[in-house]
C-alpha cells in the first residue's frame, strides 16, 4: 500500500531494549521497550512520526505557519515548534492552562522555540479549541500568512500514517532480533499512536494484539476516536480497511485522578523503574500506562503473552513540574 509522503526529521529507527531486571522481578512475560523517546531532543517522543507526514502536507499546500493546541506542558505542542523552527516557519499553540504554572518544562521550551502562544481555560479547551483555531487562521491569514491546523497530538488521518510507518519499522526489527512481540502496548492520549499501529497491524496480517492504555477518558470515548481516525486515514490510501470496534483493545482503569494529575504510586512507579533499568518514563503518558501494563500482568489478565513491546512515546520535558511531588 502506497503511503502518503512524509519529512525526514526523526532519527529513526529506534532500537528496542529489553528490561531484563524489570521483567524478571515483576514476573510473567518477557518485556521490550521501543525507544521512541529518543527519536531526537527538541522533538522527542511520539508526535515526531505523525508530523513527518502532516507537516509534509503542510509545506506541499505552501503553508508557512503551524497551529497546534494541547495542555501546557503537551509533548506534542513542543515538538511542532521544534519542527517549526527547524523549518523557518513559525508555530502558533493553543495551550490549556490555569494560569498558574511556572515556566517550565515543555512549556519553557516552546518558548526557547519562539512560538507564539495562546492560553485557554480547560472549559474552552474541552468545547472551543478547534473554533479557536480557526478564528486564530483566520486572524493571521489577513496578516499575510498562510496557516495549517493540526489537531491535538496530530492524531487525524495524515497523521496516523506515523505510526503505521513505526510498525513496519518494528516488523523488520523482529526479523533482525529474531523475536516475536504476541502484544505492544502503548498509552493512548488522542488515538493517533494506537491507529496507525493498529492499521499496519492488521493490514500486514500480523497476529500480535495492540492494546492502549488510556490515560483519560474511557475506553468507548478512544474505540470510537480511534475508529473515526481510521477511516479518515482511508482518504489518503484510497483502500478501506474492514474491522470492528470489538478488535481495538484499551486498558481502561489506568486515568488515576485525571490527564496530567499524579497520584504517589504513579511516581513511585516511574522512580523504581529508573532506577532498576535506566529508563525514565513521563508522569502523563508511559508512566500510567506502563504502570497499567503491571498491574494488568499481575492480575493474570495477560498470561498468554511471551514477549510484550511497551512503546515508549517520550515526555521526559513533562517530568520536572512534577519534580516536587517525588519522595527521595
Amino acid at each position: 500500500m502506497k503511503l502518503p509522503s512524509r519529512i525526514t526529521i526523526a532519527n529513526l529507527p529506534t532500537k528496542i531494549e529489553k528490561l531484563e531486571r524489570f521483567s524478571k522481578k515483576v514476573g510473567g512475560p518477557q518485556i521490550y521497550i521501543k525507544r521512541d523517546d529518543q527519536t531526537g531532543i527538541e522533538i522527542s517522543g511520539n508526535k515526531v512520526r505523525k508530523l513527518e507526514f502532516a507537516v509534509k502536507e503542510a509545506l506541499d499546500q505552501g503553508c508557512d505557519l503551524l497551529i497546534t493546541c494541547g495542555g501546557i506542558q503537551s509533548n506534542h505542542a513542543r515538538s511542532t515548534a521544534a519542527v517549526a523552527a527547524k523549518l523557518g516557519i513559525g508555530s502558533y499553540l493553543v495551550l490549556r492552562s490555569s494560569g498558574e504554572e511556572e515556566m517550565e518544562g515543555n512549556y519553557f521550551i516552546d518558548k526557547v522555540l519562539g512560538a507564539k502562544i495562546k492560553f485557554i481555560t480547560r472549559d474552552d479547551y474541552s468545547k472551543r479549541r478547534m473554533e479557536i483555531m480557526e478564528e486564530i487562521k483566520a486572524e493571521m491569514t489577513e496578516k499575510g500568512y498562510k496557516p495549517y491546523i493540526i489537531p491535538e497530538g496530530a492524531s487525524n488521518g495524515i497523521g496516523t500514517f506515523g505510526y503505521y510507518n513505526a510498525m513496519e519499522e518494528i516488523l523488520m526489527q523482529e526479523r533482525a532480533m529474531g523475536i516475536k512481540f504476541d502484544a505492544i502496548v502503548t498509552a493512548v492520549g488522542s488515538g493517533g499512536t494506537y491507529a496507525g499501529l493498529f492499521y499496519a497491524n492488521k493490514i500486514s496480517e500480523n497476529t500480535a494484539d495492540i492494546y492502549g492504555v488510556n490515560v483519560c477518558d474511557d475506553e468507548e470515548y478512544f474505540k470510537n476516536e480511534i475508529h473515526n481516525i481510521l477511516h479518515e486515514s482511508f482518504k489518503y490510501t484510497k483502500e478501506n480497511m474492514e474491522f470492528s470496534k470489538d478488535e481495538i483493545n484499551i486498558i481502561d482503569g489506568y486515568v488515576g485522578k485525571g490527564y496530567a494529575l499524579s497520584r504517589d504510586e504513579e511516581l513511585t512507579f516511574i522512580h523504581e523503574l529508573a532506577k532498576l533499568e535506566g529508563v525514565i518514563l513521563d508522569p502523563v503518558y508511559t508512566g500510567k500506562a506502563m504502570y497499567g501494563l503491571v498491574e494488568e500482568i499481575k492480575k493474570g489478565n495477560l498470561k498468554n503473552y511471551k514477549n510484550i513491546l511497551f512503546i515508549h512515546t517520550g515526555g521526559l520535558f513533562g517530568l520536572f513540574p512534577k519534580k516536587d511531588m517525588f519522595s527521595f
